[in-house]
């Protein structure tokens, strides 16, 4: 099978007009209708790991089994790994808008079966597509935001978005208190409620999502130019009235051979050949940040109601929630000025030491000290764990972009969400027989080793990407030549 369906050559100054605009509302538009899959992401975890319980009574529940719990934790994973590597495929060769617009639309559905489930393997079978659709996203969301946001904001903002993820796992905390509150909600309809309103946001995105355009970007690239130089003239114009700036001209250009498809032979030789050094520095910065997570996290709260003696988690989880996304958003924009290699390196090596820290400690933690400690640690994971999606969308060609992401997001999120749950939860198995809680500092001093390690990888093989192009960071598959500002840095 050939590796491309090639058209014909053309010049295009569409990433310098980008790249040259000023922040204005339309902006937001692509903040809104593409960043909250984040925040629905967060919800989606925190409501089915605290409506766990509520599922396993027969006659309210599913007379779901623990073990049938792990499962579906297990499936929703799964889906998510496959949904990502499937769609970030079809992202790159159908486009960027097409994408994200079905990934959403199986999100909606799936959720919605979730709340009407009736049986253990209906339950299973909505939430494996659920995760398929919320790994979808990822690919085409963040290869969007990508194209579409200005390099001198790329980095603050795709930092920021990703770490929206805990404004939807506050909210699914605090959900739960009352839904799981026997007094104000029958606790037949609870769930199903938790997951209902997680639908009705999606609606909410997905009639948003209808303004944003394509990527001029990909279009280019695929034969679309005339297309694509069109939205780009509606973007400039919509801009120049909101600011009420008058955009100065662009001289930069870059020489483009279009191909309509680009096969997996070439996407695999160019990350694997082409930018090794690269793809090692993605798959630390993934692995790290998700078995950080799962060593704090995602065993936070059996830490609590094990060890800790906390009956209602809600608030606790909510307050966590609440720093990972305070931090995220308040250290983004050092990623645009201080720079991607320093904050990247810091984030990691920082958390990494202070979880370790935590973990010789872990003896003579209270609920309320562990969870100060998890918000100090979480407000500068949060921005590193979000900048290695970040790091992935933007290092690698744009024909690649989408299956990039979606390869080192399924790395991350089967390590995370499949090899640290079996660890993590054996060893709050094992020490809950003792009640000794530092039983589960291996699991800590495991995520901060590896948090480190990432950290230290970021500062030899980190790729100085802050106010560069994107066609400046990794020269398009596609490329012949290019003007100056868009000559390809040295592959690495």
């Amino acid at each position: 099978m050939a590796s491309a369906v090639e058209l014909k050559r053309i010049e295009t100054d569409i990433p310098a007009r980008m790249d040259r605009l000023p922040w204005a509302r339309w902006h937001w538009l692509i903040v809104v209708g593409l960043g909250t899959v984040w925040i629905l992401d967060g919800l989606e975890v925190t409501i089915v790991g605290a409506m766990s319980e509520a599922l396993k009574p027969a006659d309210t529940g599913l007379g779901l089994t623990s073990a049938d719990v792990g499962m579906a934790g297990a499936v929703y994973v799964a889906g998510a790994c496959l949904g990502a590597l499937f769609f970030g495929q079809l992202t790159d060769r159908f486009g960027r808008k097409k994408l994200f617009m079905l990934t959403l639309a199986l999100y909606l559905v799936a959720t919605v079966l979730t709340a009407f489930s009736m049986n253990p393997m209906w339950y299973f079978i909505a939430r494996f597509f659920t995760g398929a659709g919320i790994g979808g996203e990822y690919a085409a969301i963040n290869s969007a935001i990508d194209e579409l946001i200005p390099a001198a904001y790329r980095g603050r903002v795709d930092v920021a978005i990703n770490g929206s993820f805990w404004i939807g796992a506050a909210g699914g905390a605090l959900l739960t208190i009352p839904l799981l509150d026997p007094t104000l909600v029958d606790p037949a309809l609870g769930w199903r409620l938790a997951f209902g309103l997680g639908a009705i946001l999606g609606v909410g995105v997905l009639l948003v999502r209808r303004y944003v355009p394509e990527s001029p970007r990909w279009l280019f690239i695929h034969g679309r130019e005339d297309e694509g130089e069109r939205i780009v003239t509606q973007i400039e114009k919509t801009v120049e009235e909101e600011t009420g700036e008058r955009l100065s001209a662009v001289s930069d250009q870059i020489a483009i051979r279009q191909r309509k498809t680009i096969g997996i032979g070439v996407i695999a030789k160019t990350v694997f050949t082409m930018y090794p050094r690269r793809t090692v520095l993605c798959f630390s910065l993934f692995v790290g940040q998700a078995f950080l997570y799962n060593a704090f996290f995602f065993t936070y709260g059996d830490t609590l109601s094990t060890f800790l003696g906390v009956s209602e988690t809600g608030w606790y989880l909510a307050v966590f929630a609440a720093s990972n996304f305070v931090g995220a958003l308040v250290l983004s924009p050092l990623f645009d000025t201080v720079g991607r290699v320093r904050m990247i390196a810091g984030t990691y090596i920082l958390s990494g030491v202070l979880l370790g820290i935590v973990g010789f400690f872990l003896g003579s933690v209270t609920a309320v000290t562990l969870t100060l400690f998890g918000a100090i640690i979480f407000f500068f994971a949060s921005a590193g764990a979000s900048s290695a999606y970040l790091t992935a969308s933007e290092v690698f060609p744009m024909e690649t972009r989408a299956l990039c992401i979606a390869f080192f997001y399924a790395i991350g999120t089967a390590a995370g969400g499949i090899t640290g749950p079996l660890l993590f939860g054996r060893l709050i198995e094992n020490a809950s027989a003792s009640g000794d809680i530092t039983g589960i500092a291996f699991g800590y001093f495991l995520g901060a080793a590896l948090m480190i390690a990432g950290g230290v990888v970021a500062i030899f093989l980190g790729v100085k990407a802050e106010g560069e192009a994107l066609e400046s960071i990794a020269r398009p598959l596609t490329a012949e030549d290019a003007a100056p500002n868009a000559a390809a840095k040295a592959a690495t």
